[in-house]
């Protein structure tokens, strides 16, 4: 995967492949891999998808976020982002 969208990757967190949200069951340094269930699996073009076929990749969208309020908060010099500012601002 591209190195710009591993930083937003994490075990257990989501990653959309060709628009399908799914988990990210095994994470390393350049790969993943991602947990399809079979309900998934049949009613998506996941089992279409071949073994070295180029995909579509998104990260989950909530650590975007955090990271567009660590760099603004940072340009600010403000304080630092804590788990009580993150459910304050309705991310958790």
């Amino acid at each position: 995967f591209p190195k710009e969208i591993g930083q937003y990757l994490v075990y257990k967190g989501s990653i959309s492949v060709e628009g399908i949200s799914l988990t990210i069951a095994d994470l390393a340094e350049d790969s993943f891999a991602i947990a399809v269930i079979p309900k998934t699996w049949e009613l998506t073009n996941l089992s279409a998808l071949e073994n070295g076929d180029e995909v579509n990749l998104e990260a989950d969208v909530i650590a975007k976020y955090v990271e567009r309020i660590m760099l603004y908060k940072r340009e600010e010099k403000s304080e630092a982002i804590t788990m009580e500012k993150l459910i304050k601002l309705g991310f958790l």
